[in-house]
């Protein structure tokens, strides 16, 4: 789980770790196996040749008879090995070895010629740019011997590791941009299923290989049947709506035209309660599928919900604490899941709060009363259908049918959000939240 939380969360971060992450483990082995082995051993046998010169010269010194005709040896000899000779040595010798922290190349001629010569002088190739001077004890003195640094050492790969990072980056570049063309049809296929799961239909042709194209195809076909079961539900549902207003409809003209008693009135109520109860079946089983999405102020809807319910003389109040812009909803399904939450407010409470509050990619409303509320192991329970959680919510006792939660929750889902229940901190009741994605 910790390796988790290091690895990019998006699709393109992920792909381009797949990408560089090889890329910079090659140029990791090809520097270690190439540039410090390759040009060690390089080093190594360049110095070699210059050790062996080095040795003839202390060779033919050794073997003169005097310190004229060795210093005359050397100088002829040296000539042709592009060497310059001093017996003895002028110069200063250096007081330890030293070499550039960035010299590679350096401390491998050092440890060479150290192998080859133990009684060599300390060697410096800081000072003196690209000339050496070695100096070697002799029976004649120090013999002081002047090398070009290019003989010893092979030049440092500046121009090879430039020419590779380069060529990386290239490479890097031209991969993305194939791989960007096969991560945009999925990004594109995760864009409208999220829009369809928020109840929007996006236009979507399939692309990209064949594997995205068989998912996109197979997104379409779900989708298809999804909208085609959503239709023919409310289709079957209207014409049962239908037939079972007219027998209700005659019942209430036959009641109509007897006279007018307590057995009547309960009669007459009853039929009511029956065009109810039709009424909010019809309204939970729609849904909100049918209705097309559009941009609408959320504050004027939810405005207009609490003004309704003030206008019948119930105590409704509407907070905006913050600035809210249109957001693309289905303003009637919306208006009906904030209806239903309000009437359940004020049926168990004598005052309702309605806040709307919005952020980055979500929009809230959040409705509040002070009423009994509900327990905290019974809210899961209140959202189900049909579900009524004490005699009080008996619909023969001003109570409803159990559906107006159960709407509200499904209207927030198919805005890709979610309807929650807790308790009120300011009135004391139940607090709903009516969560809505943007």
């Amino acid at each position: 789980m910790a390796r988790k939380s290091f690895l990019p969360r998006g699709l393109y971060g992920r792909a381009a770790l797949i990408l560089i992450v090889p890329i910079v483990t090659i140029q990791l082995v090809v520097s270690v196996t190439f540039i410090q082995r390759h040009f060690e051993r390089v080093t190594q046998q360049l110095t070699g040749g210059v050790a062996a010169e080095l040795r003839l010269l202390l060779n033919v010194a050794a073997v003169a008879e005097d310190q004229a005709a060795a210093v005359a040896e050397l100088r002829a000899l040296s000539a042709p090995l592009d060497l310059r000779v001093m017996l003895p040595s002028q110069g200063p010798v250096p007081a330890a070895d030293r070499t550039e922290w960035l010299d590679l190349s350096g401390r491998v001629v050092i440890r060479t010629l150290r192998d080859e010569f133990p009684a060599l002088a300390p060697v410096d190739l800081v000072e003196g740019g690209n000339l050496v001077r070695l100096h070697h004890p002799t029976r004649w003195g120090d013999l002081a011997v002047t090398v070009n640094r290019a003989r010893m050492s092979a030049t440092n790969p500046h121009q090879l590791l430039v020419l590779m990072i380069a060529t990386s980056v290239l490479m890097t570049i031209i991969a993305y941009l194939f791989l960007s063309n096969q991560l945009r049809p999925i990004e594109r296929l995760s864009r409208v299923a999220e829009a369809f799961g928020k109840g929007q239909v996006i236009p979507y042709s399939p692309r990209g290989a064949i594997e995205v194209r068989a998912a996109g195809h197979a997104f379409l076909d779900m989708r298809a049947r999804i909208e085609r079961q959503i239709e023919q539900r409310t289709l079957m549902l209207s014409g049962v709506s239908h037939d079972l207003r007219t027998p209700l409809t005659r019942l209430r003209l036959g009641l109509a035209m007897l006279p007018e008693d307590e057995e009547t009135k309960a009669l007459l109520g009853d039929v009511a309660e029956m065009e109810r109860l039709v009424d909010e079946f019809l309204s939970f089983a729609r849904g909100d599928a049918t209705e097309a999405v559009e941009p609408v102020d959320p504050a004027a809807l939810a405005r207009r919900v609490v003004e309704n319910a003030a206008r019948i003389g119930r105590q409704a109040e509407f907070r905006q604490p913050g600035r809210v812009d249109p957001v693309p909803l289905r303003p009637q399904a919306v208006t009906r899941a904030l209806e239903n939450l309000v009437n359940n407010a004020l049926r168990y409470g004598k005052r309702a709060v309605v806040t709307l509050e919005m952020g980055a990619n979500w929009l809230r409303f959040t409705v509040e009363d002070d009423g009994p509320g509900i327990p905290d192991a019974r809210r899961a329970e209140a959202v189900l259908p049909f579900s009524r959680l004490d005699a009080a919510r008996d619909p023969n006792r001003g109570g409803g049918v159990g559906l107006g939660l159960s709407i509200a929750a499904d209207i927030a889902r198919s805005h890709g959000g979610e309807l929650r229940l807790g308790r009120s901190e300011a009135l004391g009741g139940l607090k709903a939240e009516l969560l809505l994605a943007r």
